[in-house]
């Protein structure tokens, strides 16, 4: 499923207008996104966590040279799966 998918089922779902659902998607990535650059988590109950984890400095290879490169420290978003969400992916068709 991609972002058009997801706003064909979500206007008619909710019997809105596509424009409409494309815009409460577009608001919803926004405001994660936004959360996240503070350094907040979003809990969606049932669905999961976003959150960042910092990862440490490390060294690296090459795969082409195998010369030896320095990876540097960075923020990295991460996103856990909630128990509901755990279950209906795991439940039977």
């Amino acid at each position: 499923m991609n972002k058009a998918d997801l706003i064909d089922r979500i206007a008619s779902g909710c019997r809105i207008s596509k424009t409409q659902a494309s815009s409460a998607i577009d608001t919803t990535v926004d405001s994660i996104t936004a959360a996240l650059r503070k350094g907040d988590r979003v809990a969606l109950i049932g669905f999961g966590t976003f959150s960042v984890s910092q990862r440490k400095a490390r060294n690296g290879r090459n795969p082409q040279t195998g010369a030896t490169i320095k990876i540097a420290a960075r923020k990295v978003a991460k996103f856990s799966a909630g128990a509901e969400l755990k279950k209906a992916v795991n439940r039977s068709k």
